[in-house]
């Protein structure tokens, strides 16, 4: 494609506006940020750390966003790109955070940031991460990949709507609590139109789910008047450890995260009638990958473009990249105030839980939506179908079977997220990459593709 797209903005991506409605459209993306707002607490939850511990981790979040989102909107990808924390990371985290610690967690992701890195440098055509990601971000990739995490993290949020055995309101009382949340949610998302009611949808359940709650009597704030008014985030809170197999699961992460984000800064960069190619996607990853190895080292959860803030920028038409710049600006302000995310890290967990039941459905459903535009013939179903299965199926090994796992191999096998994404990559090449081609080639040029049949009265699944 020779000629850059036409704009559809209204709001250009070079073009300022006044100081209030900079502030109003920044506001709009911190709270489409939803990632800041659940996962540090669920990681929490699921390792047992301290409100405090939690507390370090939400302002690595803000820190590590703010960063990249200022370097993005900037002088480096200069797109008006949001960074918030993705759910690749926060299962990557969580996993090996359970079997070696956060400290190794952390200590590997940096590591592997370091590699990612070096894989996207942006001189000429040196920056193979731009050619790998573009290679392999097919909907059947990541369609399916989408539906795996969704279907990973089930179990993550519904059984959390009771609360905790032996804390207040557990059972019935935090149950309605953790209903009102989602019906909010849901009532902004059905009822928001295309304002920030909807995009901030799971803030808003969470602040109406909260309030219920603390009339309720089931949850007081504690701890935020207990810290200073400003203070840094705090260097390797958890430690520092390195493990060569929880490395690779980060470089996972980050492949999931870095093939998402150059999808959107293709997107976002049409919207804006600029064509961005290959080196200026690597920039784009290179800043990414360089922000989160940054950010780890704060407890920072590793960070993908949200397509909130990409829908924000599309709605709006407000593409201004100066309006994300004062969001990251913003963001990182927030991390030096901890008694903001002492306060977040406090929030009642029924609550979190009920938000993160329907953010985890979004990202199952999302998964559906892209899987849609495939052409479902036997060679994609190849591809899908022993990924999907075999990645879910392996988390009910037997216990004796996985007691007698290396840690190193269990931290993948264990993952669906990880065992289905090197599944889902490496079948994709050999069968469509490799194989398809060469069945082409050889076939008669007035044969009939093989395809799934649908059962008779049902529609085909050709798409």
């Amino acid at each position: 494609m020779d000629q850059a797209p036409s704009a559809t903005l209204a709001i250009g991506i070079e073009q300022r506006l006044s100081a209030p409605r900079t502030g109003l459209f920044g506001l709009q993306h911190l709270l489409a940020l939803t990632g800041i707002w659940i996962f540090p607490v669920l990681i929490g939850q699921s390792l047992q750390l301290s409100q405090v511990q939690v507390s370090y981790i939400v302002q690595g979040c803000f820190l590590m966003t703010g960063i990249i989102t200022v370097l993005q909107s900037s002088r480096l990808l200069k797109l008006p790109i949001v960074q918030g924390p993705t759910a690749g990371f926060f299962v990557a985290l969580s996993a090996a955070g359970a079997t070696f610690g956060l400290g190794t967690a952390f200590g590997s992701m940096m590591v592997a940031g370091l590699i990612c890195m070096a894989l996207s440098i942006p001189i000429k055509q040196f920056g193979l991460f731009g050619h790998i990601s573009k290679l392999s971000s097919s909907p059947i990739v990541f369609g399916t990949l989408f539906v795996i995490i969704g279907a990973q993290l089930a179990s993550i949020g519904v059984s959390g709507w009771f609360g905790v055995s032996g804390t207040p309101g557990y059972g019935a009382p935090n149950f309605w609590v953790s209903v009102v949340t989602v019906i909010t949610v849901l009532g902004c998302l059905i009822f928001g139109g295309n304002s920030v009611v909807r995009r901030a949808a799971i803030v808003w359940g969470i602040a109406a789910g909260t309030l219920v709650a603390a009339v309720a009597g089931l949850w007081t704030p504690s701890g935020a008047g207990s810290v200073p008014l400003v203070h840094a985030p705090t260097w390797l809170p958890f430690g520092f450890g390195v493990e060569w197999s929880v490395v690779v699961v980060m470089m996972l992460a980050f492949f999931q995260a870095g093939a998402e984000s150059a999808g959107m800064y293709s997107l976002v960069g049409s919207w804006g009638g600029q064509r961005v190619g290959l080196s200026r996607t690597n920039r784009g990853l290179f800043t990414e990958f360089f922000g989160t190895t940054v950010g780890s080292l704060f407890g920072g959860i590793g960070t993908t473009s949200y397509p909130e803030n990409a829908g924000i920028v599309r709605v709006t038409g407000v593409g201004s990249r100066f309006v994300t710049a004062a969001a990251g600006g913003a963001a990182i302000v927030l991390a030096f105030i901890p008694g903001i995310s002492l306060f977040i890290a406090g929030l009642p967990s029924p609550v979190l839980s009920a938000a993160s039941t329907i953010l985890f459905g979004i990202i199952a459903m999302s998964g559906v939506q892209l899987l849609s535009t495939v052409e479902w013939d036997d060679l994609n179903l190849a591809v899908a179908a022993p990924a999907f299965i075999i990645a879910l199926g392996l988390q009910f090994l037997p216990a004796s079977i996985m007691a007698g796992i290396s840690p190193s191999v269990a931290a993948i096998v264990g993952s669906p997220m990880m065992l289905g994404i090197i599944m889902l990559v490496v079948l994709h090449l050999i069968v469509n990459v490799g194989i398809r081609p060469m069945l082409e080639r050889g076939r008669p040029a007035d044969a009939v593709p093989l395809a799934v049949t649908a059962p008779a009265g049902q529609p085909s699944s050709h798409v």
